[in-house]
């Protein structure tokens, strides 16, 4: 048996090429999943960036909400960035008209935190497990605003928190497929393994 798993990245909408490079980069087989016959064939999934009411529709759309909230209420390792962090939230502070999302962090998270587009940022985040910095590359970034008992604190900017584990679910606020900085997709591949 391959011992290189298999992951997939949510192919709806975001920057799902920039995933699919920084996985296979980390040593993971990557797809694109945009049906619910290929999200049965990975063995974890990538929640890429892009916008949370937009996915959350073509998730409806493409009938795979509640294939996805059943693997990852399973265990399915899982990993959100941007606006896949507030898909992975159980609650939105401010979610828009009839956004939904798939679950699996016990947290609350606000939509475009951190400013519009035009106040996007680029800073470095240490990150629980990483030993130097990563750049966070922060653009309409949400943030964490609080988590329940379960959920690890990886790594905070500014006194708020960016990213979060609970589990097999792993999140961050930034966009570290932008940066050529393969670690946390390494993280997120190690989980995976672990899984198998």
């Amino acid at each position: 048996m391959s011992t290189t798993p298999v992951i997939g990245v949510l192919a709806l909408q975001g920057d799902v090429r920039e995933h699919l490079i920084a996985l296979a980069a980390a040593d993971a087989v990557a797809r694109p999943v945009r049906r619910p016959e290929e999200l049965a064939e990975v063995d974890g999934l990538v929640i890429p960036g892009g916008e949370s009411t937009t996915i959350s529709k073509l998730a409806v759309l493409f009938g795979l909400m509640e294939p996805l909230r059943e693997r990852i209420a399973a265990g399915m390792p899982v990993y959100g960035t941007c606006a896949g962090l507030i898909m992975l939230a159980d609650k939105i502070l401010d979610p828009r008209s009839g956004q939904e999302t798939f679950g699996g962090i016990d947290m609350i998270v606000r939509r475009n935190a951190f400013g519009r587009q035009n106040e996007s940022f680029e800073a470095g985040v240490t990150v629980n497990g990483i030993d130097t910095p990563v750049e966070g590359v922060f653009i309409r970034a949400p943030w964490v605003e609080s988590v329940g008992a379960a959920v690890e604190v990886l790594a905070e900017h500014d006194g708020h928190i960016v990213a979060v584990r609970q589990g097999r679910a792993l999140a961050t606020s930034f966009h570290p497929e932008l940066t050529g900085d393969h670690r946390i997709h390494e993280l997120f591949v190690d989980m995976v393994r672990a899984e198998r």
